[in-house]
């Protein structure tokens, strides 16, 4: 069953109908559990984290302004609860006995293998989750349920708290974690003779940790014998999708509620109802020690109906008055007096892949670094963004009056067909991540767009090359990567005045991912160049998403929107495309990536503030055959095709 409710049943569940709430827990409960029980491993206090999560959804219900929010909210709290838990027992004045922390008959790897009735690979999915950290696996619960389809990526990111961007990376990050676990679990599962492997397990006390997790890894990466355990993994969004959620089990039944109304159970003929009333015909508050329920709507026990019906009166309908929840002002874009805002399309509100990290010369993009992880504070139901403060631009020359394929372009590296592919192709400007096209001359009709890619080419001689190359000059690149141009804010901004006195139209530092998060690195670098009078004309962003599925379009476009928001500026996609950044690089087929390039280029086409785009890249050849655009000066791939025929 996949998660839904309509906003219906939320609006009259928030009136204080009981039968209403009644369905919202129905449906609510599965989802609940499984995230709190995949986060927690099956810990002991599953239990109490869905009864504390159930009783602050129902109190919170005559609060929620967005009927139509209620499954991120939902989550949102859920996770809140979870991370609550984690620092109770971290602040606890002594650990708690050992056997009290972990209860193995509700091991959660277990509890899905078996009510999902899981074999194979998918079998192996969750048995890797065991050995993942906690913090690893409060994600995994949350985008386990995106894959199968009861959560949105938006829902996810509302519940992380954190940007689309910084959750995509995160996710990417999770994914190759969980690769890893699940390799350990088929090595560790497999009959083998090696030596090395059982010196390393020697005094393995069967109980798994991340810590093995990364010593047999790397054990397998260097072991001839073990080596092919890590091969053949389908990914993990295939093998959960469409996957129901785990049933809520019956133990949190009749005899739980019990247990929370002190042992008071009702008689023969006597209904939950009375005994939730209490001897004057008053409501009682009672503290849900789980909810009963098997995950259908059908299914819903009569206790379940009777506790409703309780908290619904005591909290829900005559609780308290409703408390008015502010909106969040948007943010306050980076605007110049000569942009007209009403231009400006509203950013989506579809979830955006983080772009993966790039290089110079570009025949594969790296996969994103284990950078720290910002403090995150969960957002119910939305968190506010501090406006940024503007940033002087010079003025944009007027645009020209082409067709709309003047803003197509591709972004390339050196090799033999350039000249004919970038001819074929129809792109109207190209650039190399250099600042000249001495080894690479462009066909009549294309503008080559230079760039100081960073801190070594901040030089007189570079800067005066670029400078006679055109009227634009690109920023650096991926400064925001130590494997890339790996620049701070503070030595970017140092340079910057040497960029500006090229006279050139200038592009902002092109962000790998997160250039529209407050606070991080482009938004510090605006911050400080507004604060000490630099110029920046557009912004310069890359993208890279590993949803291949056509909702990638929209992730994009979203992505794009935000920036624009956040900013108020022009903006140049510099690179884009698909590819998946797992244990194993992943790319989408040749129709998967049509589908991609028609719906974003048309997009970007629609987008008057988008004024230039990039595919990443040109050539076709060894690596980047999977996603470049043409094998020799005049033979497309699929998506050289889609790319020549669109703008």
């Amino acid at each position: 069953m996949v998660f839904s409710t309509d906003t219906a049943t939320v609006v009259a569940a928030r009136a204080g109908d009981p039968e209403a709430v009644d369905r919202l827990v129905a449906v609510s409960l599965p989802l609940v559990y499984s995230i709190v029980g995949r986060a927690l491993r099956g810990h002991a206090d599953v239990d109490d984290v869905v009864q504390d999560t159930m009783l602050r959804v129902l109190r919170g219900l005559g609060d929620l302004r967005e009927p139509a929010s209620f499954r991120a909210w939902l989550a949102a709290i859920t996770v809140r609860q979870v991370r609550e838990r984690s620092r109770t027992r971290a602040t606890a004045p002594q650990a708690l006995p050992v056997d009290e922390v972990q209860d193995p008959a509700a091991d959660f790897a277990d509890v899905t293998v078996a009510r999902l009735e899981l074999t194979g690979q998918r079998r192996e999915v969750a048995e890797a989750t065991r050995w993942l950290d906690d913090e690893t696996r409060e994600l995994l619960s949350l985008w386990w349920l995106e894959t199968s389809g009861h959560l949105t990526r938006d829902d996810l990111v509302r519940a992380t708290g954190v940007s689309r961007a910084h959750t995509a990376v995160r996710v990417q990050r999770m994914k190759k974690r969980l690769d890893e676990a699940r390799t350990v679990v088929r090595v560790l599962g497999a009959s083998s003779s090696c030596g090395g492997l059982d010196d390393l397990t020697a005094r393995w006390d069967g109980r798994p940790d991340a810590l093995l997790r990364k010593r047999v890894v790397r054990h397998v990466r260097g072991c001839r014998d073990c080596g092919s355990a890590g091969s053949g993994l389908v990914p993990a969004e295939r093998l959960l999708a469409g996957l129901a959620l785990v049933p809520v089990p019956l133990a949190l039944g009749d005899e739980i509620l019990v247990d929370a109304l002190g042992g008071t159970a009702p008689a023969d003929g006597v209904s939950w109802a009375s005994v939730l009333a209490g001897p004057d015909g008053a409501t009682r508050t009672v503290g849900m020690q789980g909810l009963p329920g098997t995950g259908t709507a059908a299914g819903v026990s009569t206790t379940t109906k009777a506790l409703v019906a309780a908290v619904t009166v005591a909290v829900v309908a005559g609780g308290g008055t409703a408390v008015a929840v502010q909106r969040a002002e948007p943010p306050a874009p980076m605007t110049t007096a000569a942009q007209d805002a009403s231009t400006s399309p509203a950013p989506s509100l579809d979830a955006t892949e983080a772009p993966a990290p790039t290089g110079v010369p570009k025949p594969a993009p790296t996969e994103a670094p284990e950078t720290p992880e910002a403090p995150e504070v969960v957002p119910v139901p939305e968190a506010e963004q501090p406006p940024a403060p503007p940033v002087e631009a010079a003025p944009a020359p007027a645009p020209a009056p082409a067709a709309s394929s003047a803003k197509k372009g591709v972004a390339t590296w050196e090799w033999s067909g350039v000249t004919g592919a970038l001819d074929d192709v129809g792109a109207s400007w190209y650039y190399n991540w250099s600042p000249s096209d001495d080894t690479m001359p462009a066909p009549p009709g294309a503008e080559f767009v230079p760039m100081i890619w960073g801190r070594d080419a901040v030089t007189d001689e570079t800067l005066a090359k670029a400078a006679s190359e055109g009227e634009v000059l690109l920023g650096f690149n991926e400064p925001d990567l130590a494997e890339q141009s790996g620049m701070s804010v503070e030595e970017a901004l140092a340079a910057w005045p040497r960029l500006e006195a090229t006279g050139l139209r200038l592009g902002s530092p092109a962000m790998a991912w997160g250039a529209d998060t407050p606070g991080g690195w482009l938004d510090r670098f605006m911050t400080g160049a507004q604060e000490q009078g630099m110029r920046v004309d557009f912004i310069t962003l890359h993208w890279y998403g590993s949803d291949f599925s056509p909702a990638a379009v929209d992730q994009f476009l979203g992505y794009v929107d935000a920036v624009h928001a956040r900013y108020g500026l022009p903006v140049w996609v510099t690179e884009y495309g698909l590819m998946g950044f797992g244990a194993e690089r992943t790319y989408p087929t040749g129709p998967q990536l049509t589908t991609f390039i028609e719906g974003t280029t048309a997009g970007m086409e629609q987008r008057p503030f988008v004024e230039r785009y990039a595919w990443f890249g040109l050539p076709a050849v060894d690596d980047s055959v999977p996603y470049g655009l043409y094998t020799d000066p005049t033979t497309p791939t699929e998506a050289g095709r889609a790319y020549r025929d669109a703008g």
